[in-house]
């Protein structure tokens, strides 16, 4: 079992494990137990009430939080002829066709945070499949990664400034960061209330019984804050 450090304990001692929080209470208690002296990110752990070995009941869908994450993202985006000048106009940070998917194949190019295609793309861009992948950076419809030229503009204007994707892991929980410690506690509770919001319209037709079974918030290395999820799912931007 990984053994904590003093400042860990510490703080731990100001959670009751025994209780749940209000969303306010939560996002003021990980403050006061955050000790790095980084800008935190803060996140929110939920488990799921469904069954990951069902293909029909994984989630995978993306928000866009009103505040961003805090964190810059890089995009690359697989376009050809108008397409190449749309992303450059709308501020990807790298943009190609043929060449820049022989350099992720043959040099191991992976510096950027998403990667977006344009459908007239994908089959060539799917030889790449087991290279981008396992980093969670392939281009797919249902993270809203492969898009039409007439969304190209829009879609990438929005992952750089916080949409985000999340599904759920093996264990049907799910892992997001919403927002850094530096962020204002009315942002940070608008963009956690925007995605609980997006949970629920993400739930599973097959889901049975409590579908947001608990809801955790945590910073970078602090102790997670147990939540009351019908509080959290009462959040309102």
């Amino acid at each position: 079992m990984p053994k904590h450090g003093k400042k860990y304990l510490e703080a731990l001692k100001k959670v009751d494990p025994m209780r749940l929080y209000t969303p306010d209470e939560a996002l003021q208690l990980v403050r006061d137990t955050s000790y790095v002296k980084f800008d935190s990110t803060v996140e929110v752990h939920m488990r799921l009430g469904i069954d990951p070995r069902h293909a029909d009941q994984n989630i995978r869908t993306t928000v866009a939080l009103p505040h961003g994450t805090g964190k810059s993202m890089r995009v690359l985006v697989f376009a050809q002829t108008d397409g190449v000048r749309i992303a450059e106009d709308a501020g990807a940070d790298v943009v190609g066709n043929d060449e820049l998917i022989a350099r992720i194949d043959k040099e191991n190019f992976f510096d950027f945070d998403v990667a977006i295609a344009t459908p007239d793309m994908m089959s060539k861009v799917g030889r790449l499949g087991r290279k981008l992948g396992p980093r969670g950076l392939m281009p797919n419809p249902k993270s809203g990664t492969v898009v039409q030229l007439d969304d190209l503009a829009n879609t990438i204007r929005e992952v750089k400034g916080g949409r985000v994707e999340f599904r759920n892991d093996r264990t049907g929980l799910l892992h997001v960061a919403i927002g850094k410690l530096s962020f204002s506690d009315e942002q940070l509770y608008q963009n956690m209330a925007t995605l609980m919001d997006a949970v629920r319209v993400a739930k599973p037709s097959g889901a049975k019984g409590t579908y947001i079974r608990t809801v955790t918030l945590t910073s970078t290395m602090g102790p997670g804050v147990s939540v009351s999820p019908s509080e959290a799912q009462a959040m309102k931007v």
